[in-house]
Order: structure tokens, then C-alpha cells, then sequence
């Protein structure tokens, strides 16, 4: 995969898909910045070449209707201010107009074209789409992680149509080596984090992670699943029980592959799901009836803290409680002090998935994570193993 570090962009247009896909309040203000400023360095990077960029994007799911409540008009304004430079809006990717403004491009000048899910053949990789898309720029630059894994006209499809001429930016870039790095190329003890609410959207995930990793971590939600599946009661607590034939095969692969699984040996339980519930505090991992887990317990962060400090490399997916109830935020937030504690001590940490992300960024923990993942659906099926049609298309290239 091509970085566009190896490529001098004076005097062209670049295409480039960008994750945009921001948050909106009622007013359209953009109220999460991140996705923005994290494309500031290869839009940087083209314009300092003597480049221009032509930026393409969808937001929210308009299902292939254009919808003003869709419309990424709206956050020009922001993209312009983060970028530090006027940002036009081009319009429907598709118009006369649009071809028009982007073949005249002065370099230096940036375009943001009109979200490009307001046409159903984006969804469905459709080829033409794809070439009315590449008709607009000389080279093609993929920055959009985020969008990896859908096998898109404006992810996949057009990075075809630019034979040795396909990018990744450096957002994308950096997120695959890093990744890389995690699964392939870490030093060790290797530690896993997974957290989280439900054992089945993480199954992939822990089965491809067992032969790789030292110690696997298990928290949030999924846990209880787990600890049925391991013969103790857990009251109220949330679980799967299609899932237990599941957890048991999981727990039969672990054991038989002599990886240290680390499970909550305690837990904080409630009398109901809210910051104003009496709480309980297990001994062990049986909980009573009528009370719900909703986080570790003292003695489980004691033993996760232990397995973080003696790590080299920690990936880092999923909290391990209800973080966003205060009653029940102490677990995770020993976790992230641990992760952000070993870093500094030298190790190397990874953190992906929205949940896990907040709460770095609610104990302002962020400059003491070696890498901090954007990918969400991106990421996870990263780590199950799978080859991201974005990546794959740029490989290919």
C-alpha cells in the first residue's frame, strides 16, 4: 500500500475520500471535531505539493435520497476553519457543474463535494459511479479508515480507475501500521482489552486474538456471559444464552492454547440500571439474585492493573463497565489510568471503538495512548482477521 508520502501531487487534483461522518446538533452545529482535524495533515501535505483537493464524503444514511438534514454544505464552514483555509462546497458529484468547477482547480483550493450516499450506487460499489466519480481528479487518495471495510463506489471501486495512481493518506496509513504492529509485529507479553456489552459482536475478535496475544482481558457486559458459561450465578446481570455454547468454545480454546484469561473475580452490582441505585459489592463472582453487575469490582482492577503493568503492547477495545453511570465509571477509568500509566513506563498502546475512545477522553488520558483508532467497524473487523475492501483496493493498486 502506497503512502502519499512517496508521491509529489504539484499540479494535480486529488480525490480524496475523507470520513466526515460527523456528529450534527439540532442547529447543524458539528459538536465532534476529530474525524475533521484528522485529515488535516494529507490535505496539508497535497496543498503544500502545489495540489489541489477535491473532498468527498457521506453523513448519516440518507439511503439514497438527498435529504437536507444529510447535506455536508453544512459543515463547511467547520472543515474550512479547522483546515485554515476557504472551503468551497461543489455540489452534487454528478452535475455538469461539479465537473466544471473541479477540472478549473487552482492549486492550493480545496472542494467539498455534496454527501455522496444521496446517490444508492455509492452503497453498492457500482462501477459507473465510481468512473463519473474519478472523472473529477488526476489521482486518488483514500483517508477515510472509517469507511474501509464497506466495499463502496468511492472506498473500493474508484481506486481502480487510478491504475498506479492510489493512495493512502496518511490517517489510513498510520491506522493500518499501527494495527499491523498490534497483531503482528508486538513485543511482549501481549495484553488484549476487550470490553464491551455482547459476546457476539466481539466472537471474531476473540478467536483471532487467542493465538496472538499473553494475557486476554475480558470486561463490560460480555463477561457475564462468560462467567454463566463458567457455572457461577449472576443474577440480574446482562448475558446471552445463545451465546454459552460459544463462550464455552472460546474458553476451551484459551485454555487449550495457554493463554492467561483474566475475568472479573468481583463485581459493583445495582438494584437497577441508574447512578441513583444502592449498590453491592461481590466477594467473588457469584451475584445475588435481583442485582445487576454493572462494573468490576476493587479486587478485579487490582488484577487487571497488574497484567497491564507487566505488558509491552496493550490493545485496548471496549470498556469494562457502565462508564457513562458515575456509580460505575471506577473500572474502566482504573483501566485507562493503567493503559496511560504503562505507556509512560514504555510500552506501546492502542485504543479503538467509540466507547473506549470517550473514556480516554473523559479522564484526558489521550496524549498518554501511543495510538488512538478512529476505525470503529473499521477496526473490529480488522481484528477479526478480515481484509478491508478499502485496503484491499489500494493493495491492489
Amino acid at each position: 500500500m502506497k503512502s502519499i508520502q512517496e508521491h509529489n501531487f504539484s499540479g494535480e487534483r486529488a480525490l480524496i475520500r475523507v470520513d466526515y461522518n460527523v456528529p450534527l446538533d439540532e442547529q447543524f452545529n458539528v459538536t465532534d471535531v476529530t474525524r475533521i482535524v484528522r485529515t488535516k495533515e494529507t490535505i496539508g501535505k497535497i496543498l503544500a505539493d502545489g495540489g489541489s483537493a477535491i473532498l468527498l464524503s457521506h453523513l448519516g444514511r440518507p439511503k439514497g435520497e438527498a435529504k437536507d438534514e444529510f447535506s455536508l454544505r453544512h459543515i463547511v464552514k467547520t472543515v474550512s476553519e479547522i483546515l485554515g483555509k476557504e472551503v468551497v462546497f461543489g455540489g452534487d458529484v454528478l452535475t455538469a457543474e461539479a465537473e466544471t468547477l473541479c477540472k478549473n482547480l487552482k492549486p492550493g483550493s480545496i472542494v467539498l463535494m455534496e454527501n455522496l450516499r444521496f446517490h444508492k450506487e455509492e452503497e453498492k460499489g457500482d462501477v459507473d459511479f465510481a468512473k463519473a466519480l474519478a472523472r473529477l481528479g488526476d489521482v486518488y487518495v483514500n483517508d477515510a479508515f472509517g469507511t474501509a471495510h464497506r466495499e463502496h463506489a468511492s472506498t473500493a471501486t474508484v481506486a481502480r480507475c487510478f491504475p498506479g495512481k492510489a493512495f493512502a493518506g496518511y490517517l489510513l496509513y498510520n491506522e493500518v501500521m499501527n494495527l499491523e504492529k498490534t497483531l503482528n509485529g508486538q513485543e511482549r507479553p501481549f495484553t488484549a482489552i476487550i470490553g464491551g456489552s455482547k459476546v457476539s459482536t466481539k466472537i471474531n475478535i476473540l478467536k483471532n486474538l487467542i493465538p496472538k496475544v499473553d494475557n486476554l482481558v475480558v470486561g463490560g457486559g460480555l463477561s457475564y456471559t462468560f462467567l454463566k458459561a463458567m457455572g457461577f450465578t449472576i443474577g440480574n446481570s446482562l448475558y446471552e444464552p445463545d451465546m454459552l455454547p460459544v463462550a464455552q468454545e472460546i474458553l476451551d480454546q484459551v485454555k487449550a492454547s495457554g493463554v492467561n484469561f483474566v475475568c472479573r473475580v468481583d463485581s459493583v452490582c445495582a438494584d437497577k440500571f441508574s447512578n441513583d441505585a444502592n449498590i453491592l459489592v461481590t466477594e467473588d463472582n457469584n451475584i445475588p439474585d435481583n442485582w445487576e453487575a454493572l462494573d468490576i469490582g476493587p479486587k478485579s482492577r487490582v488484577n487487571i492493573a497488574k497484567v497491564i503493568k507487566d505488558s509491552k503492547t496493550i490493545l485496548w477495545n471496549g470498556p469494562v463497565g457502565v462508564f457513562e453511570l458515575e456509580k460505575f465509571s471506577e473500572g474502566t477509568r482504573a483501566v485507562a489510568l493503567s493503559v496511560a500509566a504503562t505507556t509512560l513506563a514504555g510500552a506501546y498502546s492502542i485504543v479503538g471503538g467509540g466507547d473506549s475512545i470517550a473514556a480516554v477522553n473523559k479522564y484526558d488520558l489521550g496524549n498518554y495512548i501511543s495510538y488512538i483508532s478512529t476505525g470503529g467497524g473499521a477496526m473490529l473487523e480488522y481484528l477479526e482477521g478480515k481484509e478491508l475492501p478499502g485496503v484491499k483496493a489500494l493493495n491492489e493498486n
